[in-house]
């Protein structure tokens, strides 16, 4: 009798490339920008044309085009919930958020590594914070990792606990950092009109009252307006502090942090809206453009492009210093591929 041997061969499932792209422009508030949809655009079709993205895995959530899926708190946290949950070994997955950011003062007895909360702005102001962009980048599968590109004020650090590779925004011993309040909000610089992406916490009051229709919010009860407007779809952070939920500290082990941050800024500098000959773009996208175009056919490493950037950045006379924030592994890598 002849025993057969049936060989089952498995499969790897081929790499996926999936991207989430969130603008937003916040038409018809005090805080509305112009550029931050287009940055989203160009991104877009740099990734189908550059770097081989299928349309059917761009997710792209604006709030200039309400046949979109709105950018609010509760859409753009469902998306990057979806965007890792989906994740495979070996997949590429890549955000681009342009919009406005924020920072607010820690709760009282916690620790980070900025000294502040760095938040990025929904259309809905349901802030999303760094602590809850690293729960997210933490859930993303082993043999692959996640870049964030930040266009927006106050980015640097914005995935919390990660490594500088390139920037100044961990707190360092004696560093004066301006308040929110002492920045220009707004400037002709070489003849170009610039606004910056950072919103006072006046303007987010402002905003949020305008949403909610509540106008019974102050500085001293912003996280409690928060949980008032939205329950359970706020912050973790935001709920915990108002006691909806209970406390967490959890103590994660990274054997390898797969998050990789391209910020804007540092974490007390604001990010460039340029409005110029009838154009719009924030300055650091427009930036990475250009370098990514200057670069076509070749591969360029997260700190080659970063430090390009930064370079244009200096040379076209803007302040803001961007930043890398990734493992030394990973600074050293392709940029998405």
């Amino acid at each position: 009798m002849i025993r057969r041997f049936t060989t089952q061969i498995i499969k790897s499932s081929p790499m996926v490339k999936k991207a989430v792209l969130i603008g937003i422009n916040y038409p018809g508030t005090e805080g509305e920008l112009r550029g931050c949809v287009n940055d989203v655009k160009r991104m877009h079709k740099c990734l189908v044309d550059r770097f081989g993205f299928s349309e059917e895995n761009i997710s792209e959530l604006i709030d200039t085009d309400k046949s979109k899926i709105q950018p609010t708190g509760k859409n753009i946290r469902q998306a990057l919930s979806e965007l890792v949950g989906s994740a495979n070994p070996g997949d590429v997955l890549f955000v681009h958020y342009s919009g406005h950011g924020v920072r607010l003062p820690p709760e009282t007895g916690e620790d980070d590594d900025t000294g502040f909360d760095e938040c990025i702005v929904p259309c809905d102001m349901n802030n999303i914070t760094d602590d809850e962009i690293r729960e997210i980048v933490d859930k993303v599968p082993e043999d692959c990792s996640i870049t964030i590109v930040s266009d927006s004020c106050h980015s640097g650090g914005l995935i919390d606990a990660t490594k500088e590779q390139i920037g100044e925004s961990t707190k360092k011993a004696g560093k004066a950092v301006k308040t929110t309040e002492e920045i220009e909000q707004e400037e002709m610089r070489n003849g170009v009109h610039v606004v910056n992406r950072s919103l006072s916490l006046e303007s987010m009051i402002n905003m949020l009252k305008q949403e909610t229709g509540n106008d019974d919010i102050e500085v001293g009860s912003i996280r409690r307006s928060l949980l008032h407007a939205f329950g359970e779809d706020a912050s973790p952070k935001v709920q915990e502090t108002e006691g909806l939920k209970a406390a967490t500290k959890k103590q994660v082990v990274r054997k390898k942090d797969k998050g990789i941050l391209l910020s804007g800024c540092q974490t007390d500098q604001t990010s460039g809206d340029v409005r110029t000959k009838g154009q719009a773009y924030g300055a650091f996208s427009d930036a990475i453009q250009i370098i990514l175009d200057e670069t076509k056919g070749k591969k360029i490493t997260n700190k080659e492009l970063v430090l390009g950037v930064k370079e244009l950045l200096e040379y076209e006379c803007y302040p803001q210093q961007p930043g890398l924030y990734c493992s030394d592994s990973n600074a050293d890598a392709p940029f998405i591929c």
